[in-house]
């Protein structure tokens, strides 16, 4: 059993029990405690190796987390203490129930710890600056689960939900705010799974965003899904909070009038997923067959109204223009069969092709 796997932990429980234990590493020391990371590495607890770290942005009360350092790296997060003891962090993130495959929406503080992890310490080197911000207590987030261990994730600001900074404004669409899939997962289609996940989420909104400023991979993933949902062209766009007309560009509209440049891999996978589908040959009555995904990626299922429940946060980080759309822009061309190769108008939560992964979200301000 892991953390995920055991029984709901509240805030103040764990709030409670850190300080219990920190409180004890400072009356004296435990030689005798040490934490395995690996067969030949262990590190000792001892009150110079404790930190606390906080988890969610403006927190009230505070809730925090102890983290185990190694003496030669204080930069790096080896363990964290959970349910009254030290687990390995690639132990937190994994899990021991079968059910949990796909994107699943976060319930549970362990698993609000997960992607404190994800976006915090996994993908983060001890030189690399953290590219996260924070995230609220009650934003809402799904975690994407594959081979019995987390992989990444996904939040999104709801239309309504208040905008940072104190101004009082609300969010007026859907906006896919963060993205994250980790290193070793990337380059199989996750990150275009989780794009189709949130449109599928929220498919009865008329608009749907996605965080200003996007990353050349969140446009490669972008183009992709655009190029095989056409029925998306004229809804899909980059935002800033909180969303009005002014602040909002098609992105469709942005790729064709060339205002996001693409790394080399980035357009290469592009391309790829373009091939992929000039491949396709019908199996029946105008269905498309998708080409079999990697093993490893998971598939995206028909649109669940219960299971498909939204999230909130994106970070993507790249520059655009400064000609924010005055209002709902004309038709923006739509890619055709002869130029791209694609078949018009797939169904939208059928499997997703592979591209790559989403990229993240600058700092909160």
């Amino acid at each position: 059993m892991y953390p995920v796997d055991l029984p709901a932990l509240e805030d103040a429980e764990l709030t409670s029990s850190s300080e219990e234990y920190l409180s004890s590493l400072e009356a004296g020391p435990r030689d005798d405690e040490w934490v395995q990371l690996s067969l030949t590495s262990k590190v000792a607890v001892a009150l110079a190796h404790v930190s606390r770290m906080q988890l969610f942005e403006d927190d009230r009360p505070d809730c925090t987390l102890l983290a185990l350092h190694p003496p030669e790296d204080p930069a790096r997060v080896a363990a964290v203490f959970l349910h009254r003891k030290w687990w390995r962090v690639e132990d937190v993130l994994r899990t021991a129930s079968s059910s949990r495959v796909g994107l699943i929406s976060v319930r549970s503080l362990v698993e609000r710890v997960i992607v404190f992890l994800l976006s915090r310490v996994v993908e983060r080197s001890s030189q690399e600056e953290l590219l996260f911000s924070l995230h609220p207590r009650t934003e809402s987030c799904k975690l994407l689960w594959s081979d019995g261990q987390a992989v990444g994730f996904y939040t999104v600001k709801h239309r309504g939900s208040l905008c940072g900074g104190g101004g009082g404004g609300g969010y007026q669409l859907p906006a896919l705010d963060t993205v994250l899939v980790r290193r070793s997962w990337r380059r199989r289609g996750l990150g275009l799974q989780m794009l189709s996940d949130f449109c599928c989420s929220f498919s009865t909104e008329p608009f749907l965003g996605i965080s200003s400023p996007l990353s050349p991979g969140m446009v490669a993933v972008c183009s992709s899904f655009l190029q095989q949902h056409q029925q998306h062209l004229e809804h899909l766009y980059e935002v800033e909070a909180p969303g009005d007309w002014t602040q909002r560009r098609n992105i469709w509209l942005s790729i064709q009038l060339g205002r996001y440049s693409l790394g080399a891999g980035d357009e290469e996978e592009t391309q790829r997923n373009q091939d992929q589908a000039c491949l396709k040959t019908p199996t029946g009555a105008g269905d498309p067959a998708d080409p079999a995904p990697s093993s490893s990626a998971q598939q995206v299922k028909a649109c669940d109204p219960i299971r498909g429940g939204s999230s909130p946060s994106s970070e993507v980080f790249a520059a655009h223009a400064d000609d924010p759309d005055p209002g709902p822009p004309a038709r923006p061309p739509a890619p055709t069969t002869a130029e791209h190769g694609v078949k018009p108008d797939p169904p939208l939560c059928e499997e997703a092709e592979e591209a790559p992964s989403a990229a993240k979200r600058g700092r909160r301000t």
